[in-house]
């Protein structure tokens, strides 16, 4: 049973004001998707996020933990990136004193634990029961599969998976989203918004949800042989691509809609 809070609304207004101040790649659509996770998944266990670059995403999810009590959310990044937000600008060495810079002035620190490392070095020793499990770091299949298989398996059941970019043309996040989650019985409820990939991990009864998973997977797997880092997409590839994409559901929910995903009626069809 999915609980909705009354103030929700209020709550996902508030924290998109402090993160659309962060510089970032997360879209107001998916920050809020993204917010209404946090607050509303019905398991036990913190939220971890993999992949911070300068804060967007921990701010929203630590503005809405901190609102609703949820503990800490624990942010692991090795701050390496070499992404510029800005067009034409230089290209810091690190993005660690600019995340830094967003939790104070968000006035989220203390609501966030955070690893500046590998997420590889973390998963090694972690034995921490996960809600909410968002990963936005290393988008090649190596790094993205090595985020997923590194913590997956800590997840509550009735927690959640989320990953960004899956609907881009990078080869990581859509392929680890298509093979170890939409194709596994594993996860019940699962879908998209805008890029973000999100599914909900019910070992116990995943399996009333495998015809759903099944017609998301053969969609969502027209898209893995245009996804590359060598390349971008160009000419009638791309239009293909975005072909494929458009038949795919992303649009934003509401909290009644994602809600109504969530139960097993649903799975029914698609």
């Amino acid at each position: 049973m999915i609980t909705i809070p009354a103030d929700l609304a209020q709550v996902l207004d508030a924290a998109w004001g402090k993160t659309c101040r962060v510089p970032g790649f997360l879209q107001e659509n998916e920050a809020r998707f993204l917010g209404l996770l946090a607050a509303c998944i019905p398991a036990s266990g913190l939220i971890l996020e993999i992949g911070s670059f300068k804060g967007r995403s921990t701010v929203m999810l630590a503005s809405v933990a901190a609102h609703y009590g949820l503990g800490p959310v624990v942010a692991i990044d090795p701050h390496n990136s070499n992404l510029s937000t800005e067009h034409g600008q230089p290209v810091p060495a690190s993005s660690y004193d600019d995340f830094l810079n967003s939790l104070r002035t968000a006035g989220v620190t203390e609501h966030v634990e955070f690893h500046h490392a590998f997420s590889t070095e973390i998963s090694a020793t972690w034995n921490r029961p996960i809600r909410l499990l968002w990963i936005d770091g290393d988008h090649s299949y190596a790094g993205a599969k090595a985020d997923f298989d590194g913590f997956a398996h800590h997840l509550s059941p009735l927690g959640m998976v989320a990953l960004h970019d899956t609907l881009n043309a990078i080869p990581g996040p859509i392929r680890v989203f298509v093979e170890d989650v939409l194709r596994s019985s594993q996860y019940g409820a699962a879908g998209f918004v805008h890029s973000i990939g999100w599914a909900q991990f019910r070992p116990e009864d995943g399996k009333k949800f495998d015809e759903r998973r099944a017609w998301l997977a053969r969609r969502a797997s027209r898209l893995v042989p245009f996804a590359t880092q060598e390349t971008q997409l160009s000419g009638f590839r791309k239009i293909q691509y975005k072909l494929h994409r458009s038949r795919i559901p992303r649009a934003f929910l509401s909290p009644a809609e994602w809600g109504a995903i969530l139960d097993p009626s649903s799975a029914e069809s698609p």
